[in-house]
This record gives C-alpha cells, structure tokens and sequence, in this order.
C-alpha cells in the first residue's frame, strides 16, 4: 500500500504513525508545518484513508 507514496511522503508518513505530531515532523525534517500539511493531504488521499488511526494501521 505504501508504495503510492514518493519517498519524501513515506518519511512523513512513518514518523506520524510513530506518533509524531506535524509540527515535531515538520522540526525533525527541517520542513513548514503548512508543507507537512499538504503532504499529510496527500498521503491521506494516494492511501485513501481518512484519519492518523487509518494512517497507523495502513503503515504496519
């Protein structure tokens, strides 16, 4: 399922579903929180899942 993602997409993707929050992605890959956001958007919409529970279950 997660090869959807570009590689950028699966780092974000696997420090949320490790419980990260998008302000402490957005320190830890030295990115915006709004470029964290638009990734997350689009992580949640090539996956088709709707919530950072769904993003956990999709990621293991």
């Amino acid at each position: 399922m997660t090869e959807a993602l570009t590689a950028q997409q699966l780092r974000i993707a696997r420090l949320v579903a490790g419980g990260a929050t998008n302000r402490e992605v957005a320190a830890r890959l030295f990115l915006s929180t709004r470029t964290v956001d638009h990734h997350m958007r689009n992580i949640f919409s090539r996956l088709g899942i709707r919530s950072r529970t769904d993003l956990v279950r999709a990621m293991s």
